[in-house]
Order: C-alpha cells, then structure tokens, then sequence
C-alpha cells in the first residue's frame, strides 16, 4: 500500500481538506502586522490554492487560511503546510519548498525537512503531479511576499 500514489497517509490528510478555512479580511495594521493573500493554479491541472497570511512585524507567520480545490495529492500537502506553518517565515517557506522540489524530481534524494512530506516519495515518479503538490507553498509564499509589499 506504500507505494500506491494516492496511499491511505494520503487520503487521511486529504480528508482534512488543508485544515484551515480562509482567514477573514485583516481589519488593519495598527499592531504592526500585515496581511496578504494569494492565488495559485496549476496550469498542468487546474489545482487552485487561496493562500491568506498575516506576518508579525518580525516576519513569522502569525496566521494562515487557505482554500484547497486540488487532487487528493494537493490536499494533503496543504494540510501539511497548514499544521505546521504558523510561527516560520518567508525563508523557511521557499527552503521548504525547495528542498520538496528537488527531492520529488530526483535532484535530491533526501525527503525535505517539512514534516510529513516523505508521504509523496510514490508521486517521485509521476512528474505531472509535482506541481499540485508543491501549490500550498507557491500560494503562502507569494501569499507572504504580498504581505510584505
């Protein structure tokens, strides 16, 4: 069953359809955080993810929502990013992202730090759905940079 694409690991967080509803629109900046969101779509399989980020005045991420219309396999990589992105920042999100990049096109054989992601190893082979999977973190990313700006 390990090695079936869409795995019982897999299906589980897919089930939890990215954990994290939208964040409601940011009523200001008083305290110093900032706010952004942003959007992202497969053009390989129209997977769509709405990314919402608010940022301490240090950068971290205080908050998170997303909106998840993706395969089982983007599903459950957003509800990886969401348990754990709350507290990293911008930096972390593109190492993170690189790191999963590299190891699911064969550059890299060593899993990414982000936790949980070693359940795609079976997708390695399946370049079509790379993209999807790496969505949740091109959509907090660019979700993240907006909050900058």
């Amino acid at each position: 069953m390990a090695d079936q694409l869409y795995n019982q690991q897999i299906l589980r967080l897919a089930a939890d359809g990215g954990l994290a509803a939208r964040l409601a629109p940011a009523a200001g900046t008083a305290d110093g955080t900032a706010a952004g969101t942003a959007v992202k779509v497969s053009p390989i399989c129209g997977s769509r993810v709405t990314a919402d980020i608010r940022l301490t005045p240090q950068g971290k991420i205080s908050a998170h929502g997303q909106e998840v219309r993706a395969c089982a396999l983007g599903q459950a990589a957003a509800t990886l990013v969401a348990q754990n992105i709350i507290g990293t920042d911008e930096t972390t999100l593109i190492a993170a992202r690189t790191q999963l990049a590299d190891w699911l096109s064969g550059i890299s054989d060593q899993a990414p730090d982000w936790p949980g992601m070693h359940v795609f190893a079976p997708a390695r082979p399946h370049r079509a759905r790379h993209p999807s999977i790496l969505l949740a973190f091109d959509a907090a990313i660019a979700a993240t940079k907006a909050a900058k700006a």
